[in-house]
């Protein structure tokens, strides 16, 4: 049985192992110390198993450490640490940013439900535009 305990933060080598696809999804990201309630905004996340990637209108400090709500299929709801790596400023449309995050403090379980996600998504890929 999986433990509860967060796993060891993985290595920016051990992040590109992971699996990462681009979907839609309804994300809401804000800082932990925020505890107002979070409102899902649908967008295209970059996801894996190790960190997101996810175009926003607000900027965040490096080093940030961000409270991450998903709405995955099936209405699961899945809630995590992310450490901003970097913000890249997009020129347009203005006031548009990138921001490259990788999860923290993120119990194995937690990563399992969320690379399964991105599995599915994956095979949903591979189905729609490969298959005869």
């Amino acid at each position: 049985m999986p433990s509860d305990t967060p796993s060891p933060q993985p290595s920016p080598v051990e992040r590109r192992e992971f699996y990462r696809i681009t979907v839609l999804l309804p994300i809401c990201l804000q800082l932990k110390s925020d505890q107002t309630e979070a409102t899902l905004i649908e967008r295209s996340v970059n996801i894996s198993g190790g960190g997101i990637g996810v175009t926003l209108n607000q900027t965040f400090e490096v080093n940030n450490i961000l409270s991450c709500t998903l709405l995955l299929p099936g209405q699961v709801l899945f809630k995590s640490y992310v450490e901003v790596l970097r913000i890249d400023p997009i020129t347009y449309p203005l006031n548009t940013y990138r921001l490259h995050g990788r999860f923290v403090r993120m119990a194995n379980q937690d990563r399992e439900l969320l690379i399964r996600h991105v599995i599915q998504f994956q095979r949903e890929h591979l189905t729609k535009h490969y298959s005869a």
